[in-house]
């Protein structure tokens, strides 16, 4: 997960590959949740690591629930209808998924057995409503308490308090399904005789209810419904542990993906594995929509395969009432169409982590788009000029995944323009890899990657400034340092013989090279330690005289410009390995200085040392870099110079950040 303030995405030109779906958040909740209220354990396979699944977790542990994890599975001992804590202070963020039905089912509990139960939640969440909740479960005679502002939460919970049973529970169904939702798994906890819900006004995302419905019957609760105004909960219902039961993939995520490839799977569908015809979620009716703006597609029981068909895309018209979560990527797609879009039905949106159909409208006009808005739908013309912009996410992690779509407009008309996502570890709500996920799926061209090269003389610390330039911009890094080594290292492991020039150069193009939090690493193998060696050292200066080796390194290097870009260091990347990048950085320090930094790099290791040898050391190696015949060491003409012999780390780190922003067009 990329825990950066902003993502600058690249223009992006194609997409390729196979994705494998996380968890549904709708699903592992409801799961976890109606496991923990069962008789019996029961093992939860594929749960969503996220989040909204993580506040749900801490929140039954808080009550006394059991629970253990082994990777994505989730072993519960369900408290059988009784909760073990009678008094708790839960915060759950600003997931509506745990905060609605833990609601109902801790306030039922209260007023059955008795108990003191506060539920709050990040600001965001004290701003969405849950005044029907609380309405209905008030007419079930339940004490429900809100600590700020009346019908919001914070919420307090307490009881015991008689239960009214005998006559129907009213519930709006216009606002959100979740209240529903939230009823229909906690009544089964008082199901000593019939229990009706019956539903004021249109119910809203169905489908959802569907889930609800399904899972429930999965626990032994088989609820009857007279169309989507009546629910009744049998007499004698109780949840039931199933044993295993697993969550299938998330049909809302699979819409980034669906998009992707009706925009940009040129060539070959994009496979998208975990939902599929067989789903329980009625997301994966996105693909409808998709379909109607003229996506190819095609269904197997539990994957998707989408690729380009219509283009550009058709403007549509379409209630997407039974979609609310996923419509949001329709609103991105239709930029891309040939005519306005308008979404209806969407009156949901105001109420979710964001007023999602204001934050829509003014992100969408950043891109330059004309854009309308009502109390539910939103109207969206197709976009020709594209600009470049900084996207605000408003702690949505849906508004990050939609907007990255934005990235593709070179396929939309003219010109190509970086989109910058802020706070893009906000997706960790629901999908905490996604962009490392769109990442390896997407394509670019590789002139539109930014490259920002730090060469220098050796101990001027571009390493440790690299390192850290990648993790603040969430770029990749290459040590160009290491490759010699590291084919030196490789080939001494092959048992090849290092003057082969013939063997060695085809293993050094294809290392599986990557760099990490200042460790380098083959493969899976961390070989950080082993390329010190001094064999290993020597090694590197004999397959560095090689033409055919350094051929394929210079090869390799560039492989290393991928999305959404890369710090390069070394001592000509910005001369030699990546001339146009927009941003080149010559760092030195008086040689003093290095000598001295590097004495205590090696004290600090417990090497003795000598500071005059090092440097000596080190004004003999700057000659023989400065002097050498190929690639000599020296700043590139449009290098920004940057001496930080009085500089800390993060001084030096913030400058280049400095300059990195006034190369953006944001």
């Amino acid at each position: 997960m990329f825990n950066i303030p902003f993502l600058d995405l690249p223009p992006l030109r194609a997409a390729l590959g196979t994705v494998t779906l996380p968890g549904s958040k709708s699903i592992s909740n409801r799961i976890l949740l109606m496991a923990a209220l069962a008789e019996g354990r029961t093992e939860i396979h594929g749960l969503l690591a996220a989040d909204d699944t993580q506040v749900m977790l801490e929140s039954l542990r808080t009550l006394g629930v059991q629970w253990t994890r082994d990777g994505d599975t989730v072993t519960v001992d369900g408290m059988g209808g009784r909760v073990p804590q009678a008094q708790a202070d839960l915060f759950l963020g600003n997931a509506g998924t745990a905060m609605r039905p833990l609601a109902a089912a801790l306030a039922l509990m209260a007023a059955r057995y008795g108990g003191d139960y506060q539920l709050r939640g990040v600001p965001r969440m004290h701003e969405r409503p849950i005044r029907d909740l609380v309405d209905a479960l008030r007419g079930l005679g339940c004490q429900v308490d809100c600590l700020a502002q009346a019908g919001y939460p914070p919420l307090r919970l307490t009881g015991p308090s008689s239960l009214h049973l005998d006559t129907p529970v009213r519930v709006r169904g216009d606002v959100s399904s979740q209240f529903l939702t939230a009823l229909l798994m906690a009544l089964p906890l008082v199901a000593q005789r019939d229990v009706v819900v019956e539903v004021e006004g249109e119910l809203i995302s169905k489908p959802y209810i569907d889930i609800t419905l399904a899972l429930l019957g999965r626990f032994g609760v088989r609820v009857q419904r007279d169309g989507w105004q009546r629910f009744t909960i049998p007499a004698g219902s109780r949840l039931q542990s199933p044993g295993r039961i697993h969550v299938e993939g998330d049909a809302s995520a699979a819409s980034y993906f669906i998009a992707l490839g009706a925009l940009a799977a040129l060539g070959e569908p994009l496979r998208i594995e975990g939902v599929g015809s067989d789903a329980l979620q009625g997301d994966v009716r996105f693909a409808d929509a998709a379909a109607a703006m003229g996506a190819d597609i095609r269904l197997e029981p539990n994957a998707l395969l989408v690729q380009r068909g219509r283009w550009p895309l058709r403007g549509i018209e379409w209630d997407c009432i039974a979609i609310p979560d996923a419509a949001m990527t329709l609103a991105v797609m239709a930029l891309f169409a040939d005519g306005p879009s308008k979404l209806t039905g969407i009156g949901s949106w105001r109420v979710k982590e964001t007023d999602r159909i204001a934050a829509m409208a003014t992100e969408l006009r950043k891109l330059g788009a004309t854009v309308d808005e009502g109390p539910d739908w939103i109207r969206v013309e197709p976009l020709r000029e594209w600009r470049p912009a900084s996207i605000r996410t408003y702690d949505d992690h849906r508004m990050a995944m939609c907007f990255s779509l934005a990235a593709l407009n070179p396929l939309g008309g003219h010109g190509a323009a970086p989109v910058r996502i802020e706070d893009p570890a906000c997706v960790a709500k629901t999908y905490p890899d996604y962009f490392e996920t769109f990442f390896g799926l997407v394509q670019a061209d590789a002139a539109d990657v930014p490259v920002i090269c730090i060469d220098g003389p050796t101990a001027s610390g571009k390493g440790t400034l690299a390192d850290e330039l990648a993790q603040a911009l969430g770029f990749w890094v290459l040590d160009s340092g290491a490759l010699y080594r590291a084919t030196a290292w490789a080939a001494l492991q092959a048992g090849l013989d290092l003057n082969d020039e013939a063997a060695v150069a085809p293993l050094a193009a294809t290392l599986p090279l990557r760099f990490a939090g200042g460790q380098v690493y083959l493969g899976e193998e961390n070989v950080t330690e082993a390329l010190r060696q001094e064999a290993v050292g020597l090694g590197a200066s004999t397959v560095a005289a090689l033409p055919a080796v350094r051929q394929a390194l210079h090869a390799l290097q560039l492989g290393f410009r991928r999305v959404p870009g890369l710090v390069a260091d070394g001592r000509d990347m910005g001369t030699a390995i990546f001339p146009d990048a927009p941003l080149k950085v010559f760092l030195t320090a008086s040689a003093a200085q290095r000598a001295q930094r590097r004495h205590k790099q090696l004290i600090f290791k417990g090497v003795s040392a000598n500071i005059e040898g090092l440097l000596a050391d080190l004004e003999a190696r700057d000659l023989r870099d400065k002097t050498r015949s190929a690639s000599p060491l020296k700043p590139a003409q449009d290098a920004r110079l940057l001496d930080n012999s009085d500089l800390t780390i993060e001084a030096s780190v913030d400058q280049v950040l400095a300059w990195w922003a006034d190369q953006r067009p944001f």
